[in-house]
């Protein structure tokens, strides 16, 4: 017998129809003689209704409002998965993220998880219950609804599974896995049996949008078994998200092509090369709340530089503006920005023991006359800048030339 905690997303439990067949999957697990711990999202598009709701009432709607608005979409998903399964027979029992308690932080809409009192929910395992709770939401200190940002109810899943010390946390979402890369773009793609936490971890971060970044961050801290699963299919394995690499299989030297298409690259040009340069630069764009990801500092002539950096393309209009007022601060140049890049890259830890990597792909890019703006590279990953309408061509490009569609 296991401890097993599954979390369905929006598309799982989109309708009525859905929320009975999750139903019919969560007994089968209880039949086999398994403790199941059920963490919902709200239906899909619910949250996203009542974000337009509240933005009707409130241009800028309150946070603390919004998120008591917000999390009302798990509450209906808990209640209804709930009803059905205790229509074909099984005893359940539903749970707000406050009634858990999943004690969070005071940053509304996106908090922290700081700790989680699993005492009535084994209480209601042991008595035959399946345990129903809401995920992306939780309380703070003083009792205020909090919610975990978008995708939470991944890290909400992850992290009642670390509590409950599960044996698997099961993420049912619209897919049958974890592949090498978009199967939309690359009809090739491979399912991965297995693929490190490292290696989540880069794919989330670079844009692989199957697992919150939070979630896999928080699995891999708490060594908890991750595993993705489709909830359109009863059957398959899934992929199973590992501490360790496998050391008895001989393993890819690349597992998947990550992308990125919602990039801006940003340069200021002719910028004194003094010491804290960068920090006057990054420090204003830092204290606006945008998030800078790879930065190019090109070696100094004449007393000047030129120092390029990427944003996400939702913060290119606010970080250009900054930019502007800096420059002036400077005496910088000129500024110049590109809001129509992408980023492209290998992840792999079989890098670590393969020289060569870097230049295969460079040389895989340049057979196609596709140009590289910048590159970034870590232990088991290299990124690539490309102008964005090279985007698909480079991904099945790589996705060959590392033999992914083997």
């Amino acid at each position: 017998m296991a401890l097993i905690v599954q979390k369905y997303g929006g598309t799982s439990v989109g309708n009525p129809e859905r929320i009975k067949n999750v139903a019919k999957r969560v007994a089968k697990f209880q039949a086999q003689g398994h403790q199941v711990v059920v963490v919902v999202s709200a239906m899909s598009g619910e949250t996203n209704k009542l974000i337009a709701l509240a933005k009707e009432v409130q241009a800028n709607p309150d946070p603390r409002e919004l998120d008591a608005i917000m999390s009302t979409g798990e509450q209906v998903t808990t209640g209804l998965l709930s009803m059905a399964l205790m229509d074909i027979g099984c005893k359940a029992k539903s749970y707000t993220g406050g009634q858990v308690k999943v004690l969070t932080d005071s940053t509304h809409t996106k908090a922290r998880i700081l700790s989680i009192d699993e005492a009535n929910m084994r209480r209601d395992l042991d008595a035959g219950n399946v345990v129903v709770v809401a995920g992306f939401q939780g309380v703070d200190a003083n009792g205020n609804i909090t919610t975990l940002g978008r995708g939470g109810s991944d890290t909400s899943g992850v992290a009642l599974a670390a509590a409950l010390k599960a044996d698997e946390c099961q993420i049912y979402t619209d897919v049958d896995g974890v592949y090498t890369t978009d199967p939309r773009v690359v009809p090739e793609a491979k399912k991965l049996d297995t693929i490190t936490f490292e290696e989540m971890l880069e794919m989330a971060s670079l844009g692989s949008k199957v697992l919150q970044i939070r979630s896999v961050e928080f699995a891999g801290k708490y060594k908890v078994k991750l595993r993705v699963l489709s909830s359109f299919q009863d059957e398959g394995e899934g992929t199973l998200i590992t501490v360790e690499e496998d050391k008895n299989m001989e393993q890819p030297i690349i597992s998947g092509i990550a992308f990125n298409r919602d990039e801006a690259k940003l340069t200021m040009l002719g910028v004194p090369d003094t010491p804290g340069i960068a920090y006057q630069i990054l420090g204003a764009i830092a204290d606006a709340n945008i998030d800078v990801d790879m930065i190019i500092q090109n070696v100094g002539h004449d007393g000047t530089t030129d120092f390029s950096f990427t944003v996400n393309r939702g913060d290119f209009a606010k970080a250009q503006g900054i930019l502007e007022i800096v420059k002036a601060k400077l005496g910088a140049r000129e500024i110049t920005g590109d809001n129509k890049i992408c980023k492209v890259s290998a992840v792999g830890v079989g890098m670590r023991s393969h020289p060569g990597v870097a230049s295969q792909m460079f040389k895989a890019l340049a057979d196609e006359g596709i140009n590289i703006q910048m590159i970034s590279t870590s232990e088991i990953k290299i990124s690539v800048v490309l102008d964005e309408k090279y985007l698909e061509l480079a991904v099945r490009v790589l996705h060959r030339t590392f033999g992914l569609d083997q």
